[in-house]
C-alpha cells in the first residue's frame, strides 16, 4: 500500500518548473492526485497531493534534495485518511466577494467562519483594476464546510455583518461539492 502526501514547493518562477517537478514524480511512481500552482509576484508555488508507491521514502528524500539544489523550497507532509468521515453531514457552501481592495478582507472574513466553526476547503483571491476609475477590486472565492448544525440564515446574517464593515459584496450559495 503507498502513501499519500502534500507536496510543497516555491522558487523563482521560470519555464520549465511544471515540467520538472512532476517528471521527478513521476520516477517515483508518483500519481498527483490534486494539484494548484500559481505564480505569485516573482515566484511560482504549488501544491500537490501527490500518491506513492510504498517504499519510496529514501528516493522521496533524494528527490527533494535535488530539487533543493536547484534552489527551491521543498516540503512533504503526510495526509490524513479520515478527513471525509470527520466531515460527514457538513453543509457545502461557495463564498464570492467582491469590492474595493483594501487591507484586512480576508482576515474579516476568515474570522467570521473560524467564530462559526466553518472549515475552509480551499480559497482563492486576487486583485484588478476597475475599467474607467483605475481603483483596485478585490475579489475572492471559497469553498467552506459548514457544521451539520449552523442555520444557514445565522451564516448569512454574519457575512453580511463582516461585508457592511467591509465595504464589500458577499454571496453565499449552497452547493453539493464533495467534502
Amino acid at each position: 500500500m503507498g502513501s499519500k502526501i502534500v507536496f510543497t514547493l516555491t522558487g523563482t518562477d521560470r519555464v520549465g518548473i511544471v515540467e520538472e517537478i512532476t517528471g521527478s514524480l513521476l520516477k517515483l511512481g508518483g500519481n498527483i492526485e490534486t494539484s494548484r500552482m500559481a505564480r505569485l509576484g516573482g515566484e511560482f508555488a504549488v501544491l500537490l497531493l501527490v500518491d506513492l508507491p510504498a517504499g519510496k521514502n529514501e528516493e522521496l528524500k533524494q528527490t527533494m534534495a535535488g530539487l533543493t539544489a536547484l534552489g527551491y523550497k521543498v516540503t512533504t507532509t503526510p495526509t490524513d485518511f479520515n478527513y471525509a468521515q470527520r466531515h460527514a453531514g457538513w453543509l457545502p457552501f461557495r463564498i464570492e466577494i467582491h469590492g474595493a481592495d483594501h487591507e484586512g478582507i480576508v482576515h474579516r472574513i476568515a474570522h467570521t467562519l473560524a467564530q462559526k466553526g466553518i472549515n475552509i476547503e480551499s480559497m482563492e483571491t486576487g486583485n484588478s483594476r476597475a475599467p474607467n476609475s483605475g481603483c483596485l477590486l478585490f475579489t475572492m472565492k471559497a469553498l467552506v464546510l459548514a457544521p451539520p448544525d449552523l442555520e444557514e440564515q445565522n451564516l448569512r446574517k454574519e457575512l453580511e455583518a463582516a461585508g457592511q464593515e467591509q465595504h464589500i459584496d458577499i454571496f453565499l450559495t449552497a452547493t453539493d461539492f464533495p467534502a
